[in-house]
């Protein structure tokens, strides 16, 4: 019912059943005595490598199992080509966690057990030509124990749990829903459930092809690059922890809404980051703001030259604010000087205009629970850590001092 509901877009189907291991000539002489519900009646090594190819982008050969026979078909296979969805479906896909962790989203389909009974009496007998005696023998000697000790207790792991399967029409419809989401966002957004990209839209575009424009003037670029950092900032506090408030209305009216997170506090990565403290400030009134400075060379500096932050920063929840994450270096050095303050990670949140895939992948494998909230993902960052198609050095930009360069001679600055 998902792949129909996913019509528009490619989805393939790999079932767990395929990878059963061929009996031996002396397990076939006892195959009423073989336990089919046991995890290591599975080749998980070769499920491991088709799931890990298909998912990253290549074609496998998926073998063909005969159940009559218990081998698997030595002269044919299905080919399964790389696609937008990959379900994986099978009694033990949980069990083992090298599996679990190539999964963006776990369901556990939850049937009662007379219908998984039911439906595995008609199974075996129509389709595997087995008499009634026989499935139930193996009911009651190998699939019950084996669901009580390998699936029941995987449950746990699932992120969804689906009541009544396929006649559950509206948990199909939502996680429909969710795929088609998935699917329509950055690839990188898909591997890093941290990670948010604020809904693309012609202002945001029009407004990132001004401030990237090198002929635009330096008022028109601090004035659309306010309005971009406003949005952010907005989208970010978003992520903040919100308390059910009730007030009354002007028209004498009960009103439920949310109040504001009060525990918050800003820090900017100077001297870039101090661009987005007005729009934090007109966001948030009375915000404490610190600031940290991070010394670079090229951009392989991790040397911490200063730092002011609110005493109790440990109890808030921190904005962290710098507008472009190109390497990823300086929000390393700044994330881990938060924590070392005994902020919790789980309470940052790291605002930017522009991020490079290379930042990205730094600080979300360093940090998995902090947020990152950026209006759009870059190409990459170049052999000069200048991220590409990029924006150029945003503060000088900002600030006006783009066209300025100070050295030394003689003691006095020269303009070049």
């Amino acid at each position: 019912m998902i792949i129909q509901q996913l019509h528009d877009h490619r989805v393939v189907l790999v079932n767990q059943d395929s990878f059963y291991r061929g009996l031996t000539d002396e397990e076939l002489k006892h195959v009423h005595e073989y336990n089919f519900d046991h995890p290591d009646a599975f080749d998980t090594e070769q499920l491991l490598e088709c799931v890990g190819k298909l998912k990253s982008g290549q074609s496998v050969h998926v073998p063909i199992y005969d159940f009559k026979k218990h081998q698997r078909c030595s002269d044919s296979f299905r080919q399964v080509n790389a696609s937008d969805v990959i379900i994986l479906e099978g009694i033990l896909v949980f069990h083992d966690q090298r599996v679990r962790n190539l999964m963006n989203m776990k369901i556990f389909v939850d049937a009662d057990a007379d219908v998984r009974l039911a439906r595995r009496l008609r199974r075996d007998t129509v389709e595997r030509n087995r008499d009634i005696h026989s499935v139930l023998e193996q009911y009651s000697k190998f699939v019950k124990p084996a669901f009580d000790d390998f699936i029941l207790p995987s449950k746990k792991y699932a992120d969804v749990i689906i009541p009544r399967g396929g006649e559950n029409h509206v948990a199909i419809d939502l996680i429909v829903q969710h795929i088609r989401t998935k699917l329509g966002q950055h690839n990188l957004c898909k591997i890093y459930p941290n990670l948010n990209v604020i809904h693309s839209t012609f202002q945001i575009r029009g407004m990132h092809t001004l401030i990237r424009d090198r002929e635009i003037s330096k008022h028109d670029f601090a004035f659309y690059s306010d309005r971009l950092i406003r949005l952010v900032v907005e989208h970010g506090l978003g992520y903040l922890p919100f308390t059910e408030k009730q007030v009354i209305t002007p028209t004498g009216s009960m009103y439920t809404g949310v109040n504001f997170c009060k525990k918050l506090c800003g820090v900017s990565i100077i001297r870039s980051g101090e661009s987005m403290e007005n729009a934090l400030r007109a966001c948030c009134k009375g915000i404490k703001i610190g600031k940290i400075l991070i010394h670079r060379s090229g951009d392989n500096g991790k040397q911490l030259i200063y730092e002011k932050l609110p005493k109790d920063i440990p109890e808030r929840h921190v904005l962290l604010m710098d507008p472009v994450l190109a390497t990823g270096n300086s929000a390393m050095k700044a994330i881990e000087l938060l924590i070392q303050k005994g902020v919790p990670e789980s309470q940052i949140i790291f605002l930017n205009l522009i991020s490079a895939p290379e930042g990205i992948h730094c600080v979300c494998k360093r940090f998995p629970y902090i947020k990152i909230v950026t209006s759009e993902i870059d190409a990459a960052v170049d052999e000069e850590f200048r991220v590409i198609p990029g924006l150029g050095d945003f503060g000088d930009r900002y600030f006006g001092t783009d066209d300025y360069r100070l050295t030394v001679e003689d003691g006095e600055p020269l303009r070049n």
